[in-house]
């Protein structure tokens, strides 16, 4: 692949990752009746914003996850207080924009002081206009507009806070989920991609050189079917294929190799200290069954899950090195790298980190999803919510210690590249 095409892939794997997670709170949060205020790809400053329907869609600068806002997830602020003076815009007789500012350059309003309100529950504002009281209803999506900026009003039934628990967990456990599903779907799409070995093949392929390695120096190409080595039949024994150039470090090899049905001799020596000619060979390959590639997808979500947990149990005892730590820029690095391996690669290594990423947000870590679940469990054994103020500091705390992380393991990874 081109420098380009890997960078493209790249980032598109990233988007995909976050976004499908993203969506699955969003989807569900939608189902639910909440209002979903914002959906966002990236932390930080924004760098594009558009809004469709009730929700503003952006793209922040740091590329490091996403998050998708929740009318009520977070206690809801109420900027409209009795006493303040504010300008009504009303349609069929329900207020529908509610002006906090610059309020002599509006025109068609009504404008008085705020003597009443309820923008939750029974959805009404009354002013005091020259010493009339008039009493609006007000419309359910109303905006309250201050300094530039629309909020939509929230009433009680588009809030997180109000909906069942069991709608708050599906909400909040649907952004795993799908990072799962597009983890099972990626894991069958490489073997699609990659195919599965012929038994009793005997052929062994060529599927990829290494740039500037022996092999590329000598003309072998990707395709190229590996006939013989010194005279000797290869077949479809790659173990036997790969001891022998390792045995020959230094040594000229004479191989014959077929590609497209002509025979062509091929002198190669391999590294003097590696004893390698940089290829990847491969036995012959031929396309799964529908069976079979969701049986490979199966097996590969239970292995790399029980990689991943050993993972975590070597975080836990400390059975690392900071050096082992990586954040987001030794993440794209290794991407970048498996990249440039091709398309089947690249896909088998999104999977990867689809199901790394659904895992990790189930864990109970304050300001992840598994957090969250965890507010919701304990919720729904007392009976009662907790305190809402209470829980948004605790993700607060813990979302303040994991960019606290994120920032050692980049510091990491940057000192990593010069030193490489």
């Amino acid at each position: 692949m081109g420098n380009l095409q890997v960078a493209l892939l790249t980032i598109l794997m990233f988007f995909l990752l976050v976004s499908l997670h993203e969506w699955g709170h969003f989807y569900f949060a939608r189902r639910a009746g909440i209002l979903v205020r914002e959906f966002a790809i990236g932390f930080g400053p924004k760098l594009f914003s558009v809004k469709r329907g009730e929700t503003r869609y952006t793209l922040r600068l740091l590329p490091i996850g996403g998050f998708v806002r929740m009318a009520g997830e977070d206690p809801e602020i109420v900027e409209v207080q009795p006493g303040q003076t504010v300008a009504l815009r009303v349609k069929d007789d329900k207020a529908t924009r509610i002006y906090l500012d610059r309020l002599d350059e509006r025109s068609d309003v009504m404008r008085g002081e705020v003597t009443a309100l309820d923008l939750e529950k029974h959805l009404f504002i009354t002013l005091d206009i020259d010493g009339d009281i008039e009493r609006y209803a007000v419309h359910p999506q109303a905006q309250v507009i201050a300094k530039g900026r629309e909020t939509q009003i929230a009433p009680l039934d588009r809030q997180f806070g109000h909906k069942t628990v069991g709608q708050r967990a599906l909400s909040i456990f649907a952004g795993p989920v799908m990072n799962f599903v597009l983890a099972f779907v990626l894991f069958a799409l490489y073997l699609v991609l990659q195919g599965i070995p012929v038994e009793n093949s005997s052929k062994v392929f060529i599927s990829k050189v290494v740039a500037g390695a022996p092999a590329a120096q000598s003309g072998i190409e990707k395709g190229d079917w590996v006939k013989s080595i010194n005279g000797e039949p290869v077949g479809g024994d790659l173990n036997t294929m790969v001891e022998k150039i390792n045995e020959s470090a230094g040594k000229p090899l004479n191989l014959v190799v077929d590609r497209d049905g002509v025979e062509l001799p091929i002198k190669v020596t391999p590294d003097p200290e590696t004893g390698k000619i940089g290829i990847y060979p491969i036995g012959e390959m031929r396309s799964p069954g529908a069976v079979e590639t969701i049986r490979f997808a199966g097996n590969n979500m239970v292995e790399m899950t029980q990689v991943i947990f050993e993972g975590f149990r070597k975080l836990i005892f400390g059975e690392f090195k900071l050096d082992d730590l990586g954040g987001p820029v030794k993440t794209t690095q290794v991407t970048v790298e498996i990249a440039q391996q091709g398309l089947a690669q690249l896909t088998l290594w999104a999977g990867i980190l689809s199901l790394y990423l659904g895992i990790f947000n189930l864990l109970p870590i304050p300001a992840l999803d598994g957090s969250r679940l965890l507010f919701l469990g304990l919720e729904a054994i007392r009976g009662k919510p907790i305190d809402p103020n209470r829980e948004s500091m605790v993700h607060l705390v813990g979302f303040a210690m994991l960019m606290l992380l994120m920032i050692v393991v980049t510091y990491n990874d940057i000192v990593g590249l010069v030193k490489n």
